[in-house]
């Protein structure tokens, strides 16, 4: 962020064909085209960029995230659309009510 001048605002910025780093933000097209393109170069076929949001939320909720909150990260509107998104199935074995001391 020091060798780019970036002391705030987002991360991510575009760069022209010069190199010169503009303060521009990225758009969603260019976020696509470089996952798709970064993928490609490395072997994996069929990735993009939404497949990074379901990794992200998928850490986020191994980390001990709120359901709730990824939720609102994922811009759903609702838990059940974020349960499917993160394949959340019951664990019977190790049924979350069995610690509740009752």
């Amino acid at each position: 962020m020091t060798a780019a001048g970036i002391d705030k605002g987002r991360l991510l910025r575009s760069v022209s064909k010069s190199g010169k780093i503009n303060r521009d933000t990225l758009s969603d097209w260019a976020v696509w085209s470089v996952v798709e393109q970064s993928s490609q170069q490395i072997g994996i076929e069929h990735f993009g960029a939404h497949d990074l949001r379901r990794t992200c939320a998928k850490l986020c909720r191994k980390n001990g995230g709120d359901l709730e909150q990824i939720k609102f990260l994922l811009g759903h509107s609702s838990i059940q659309t974020t349960e499917r998104y993160l394949g959340s199935e019951q664990d019977i074995e190790i049924a979350v009510n069995d610690n509740l001391g009752l």
